[in-house]
């Protein structure tokens, strides 16, 4: 593949040592792994090859691979997260652990804990100690990747709608063009989204990398509130009524 190209990837992710399997995009592979969410939408996933958002080992493979044909891949940890670093684990008291959670009875180990504004792993708890390991939780394994690529988007209004839900988890964006200044309706659930404008922010760079965006614009829609202007009329009748009822 191409630097820049943009395509729909199925994957399965597994450690490599235990054959655990970590994350897919596949329902049938996580229903036989017994790790099915239900609500959870299975879709392949969206990614510009070559655009340094993947771990090193998988886009290294994803320019050297063809779409449609399986590959299996296993990635030392040198070319995933990293090797684990003993400095960045720390061991502190308890009593400072408790006063930075909201709910200690929440703890638990191999959960996430938050000291001082950095996110780490509880690894243990004990003995008026706790340990906290600020590696990322897939520093220091080995992986397997099982993927295919399945489409290679080509069309500009496809390529920029996929973008857009993979980089928001949205769906229902309205896309237009002018040259290449690019107009997004934004779907109305993402206007409760308390991260709609870091993911606006984010989204402008991504276009102009993907598809060489000029002038983004996001246009918002808010509906008029019928069913409540409806609801107060309908009170304001049952209120007229009672009144003259009383005389």
């Amino acid at each position: 593949m191409e630097e820049g190209t943009i395509v729909h990837v199925e994957y399965d992710l597994y450690n490599a040592e235990s054959g655990d399997l970590i994350e897919t995009t596949r329902e049938d592979v996580a229903k036989e792994h017994e790790m099915h969410q239900e609500g959870r939408k299975y879709t392949p996933m969206v990614c510009v090859v070559g655009s340094g958002n993947l771990i090193s080992g998988f886009e290294d493979s994803l320019l050297e691979a063809k779409a449609d044909k399986d590959i299996s891949l296993e990635i030392a940890p040198a070319d995933a997260y990293g090797e684990k670093d003993p400095a960045q684990v720390e061991t502190i008291s308890i009593d400072k652990l408790i006063r930075h959670v909201r709910d200690p009875k929440a703890l638990y180990i191999g959960g996430p804990v938050t000291i001082d504004g950095r996110t780490g792993t509880l690894s243990y708890l004990a003995a008026g100690r706790a340990r906290i390991d600020y590696n990322h939780p897939m520093a220091g394994r080995k992986l397997k990747y099982d993927y295919k690529i399945v489409k290679v988007i080509e069309d500009k209004d496809e390529k920029v709608s996929a973008l857009l839900e993979s980089n928001t988890g949205h769906e229902g964006f309205e896309v237009s063009f002018d040259g290449n200044d690019i107009s997004i309706v934004v779907p109305e659930a993402m206007l409760f989204d308390t991260n709609a404008a870091m993911q606006k922010f984010r989204l402008v760079s991504v276009l102009r990398d993907a598809v060489d965006a000029e002038k983004v614009s996001f246009v918002e829609m808010h509906k008029p509130r019928v069913a409540d202007e409806e609801e107060e009329e309908h009170v304001h009748d049952e209120n007229c009524d009672h009144d003259h009822e009383e005389e």
